[in-house]
């Protein structure tokens, strides 16, 4: 799978996904990843990116032209996206889908904003990461992409498994525990470990993950349940 940025910190890329999993899938040729600087396409001597909005109001706007000209210098765009709190929420089903594109061209925002002109020219499809505002789209590429990379077959080996995390069935995920079996804190009180995960019974295991990510569910997030 293949990622181009369109950006004007390429330096920000890979950043974070160059290490552990997705680094390791990096080196290996599993995905790869190419950042676009946006400012190599300005054609003025001091390189500009943004002007003033039409019609007023704080901030800078960047400039469609400019935009697209880094975007067609490239043939394989593959799904265009734009990161932008106004989007489409990324959901782990969003994220399945786009782990089945061959290629995804991000575009990162900066200031505020890009000219609505060339998203609608060319189709850029909006995606949120959460109702806040980032002062670029650079972060929320970033968890874009590491959420998609981990689902490319062979990306995670056999370390860990995509089946019961959050949001794949559904609910959130039920918690988890490691030796020592019964942990004493710095205060001396002790935490012992849920007994029916040492029983060995792992029907009635199964059972008390699948009851505990319901009631999980239901606390924190029972938006989720409301089609169940």
């Amino acid at each position: 799978m293949k990622f181009q940025i369109l950006t004007l910190f390429p330096e920000l890329f890979p950043g974070p996904l160059g290490h552990s999993i997705t680094g390791r899938a990096l080196n290996n040729n599993l995905w790869s990843l190419n950042a676009i600087n946006i400012r190599d396409f300005a054609t003025d001597k001091h390189k500009t990116v943004d002007d003033v909005p039409f019609g007023g109001g704080a901030g800078m706007v960047m400039k469609p032209d400019v935009i697209e000209r880094a975007l067609l210098s490239f043939p394989e765009q593959g799904r265009r996206v734009y990161m932008s709190p106004r989007g489409t929420p990324l959901t782990q089903n969003l994220v399945k889908e786009l782990s089945k594109e061959s290629t995804l061209t991000i575009l990162c925002g900066r200031y505020e904003g890009v000219d609505q002109r060339v998203l609608d020219a060319y189709g850029f499809e909006e995606i949120s990461i959460g109702d806040y505002v980032l002062t670029g789209g650079e972060m929320a590429a970033h968890i874009l992409i590491d959420a998609t990379v981990r689902l490319i077959p062979d990306v995670l080996g056999n370390e860990t498994t995509t089946d019961e995390e959050s949001f794949s069935n559904g609910l959130l995920e039920y918690p988890h525990y490691t030796r020592p079996a019964n942990w004493t804190d710095a205060s001396g009180q002790d935490h012992p470990v849920p007994e029916i995960l040492t029983s060995g019974h792992h029907g009635k295991i199964g059972k008390w993950r699948q009851d505990q990510s319901l009631e999980l569910t239901r606390n924190r997030r029972p938006d989720l349940l409301s089609d169940k």
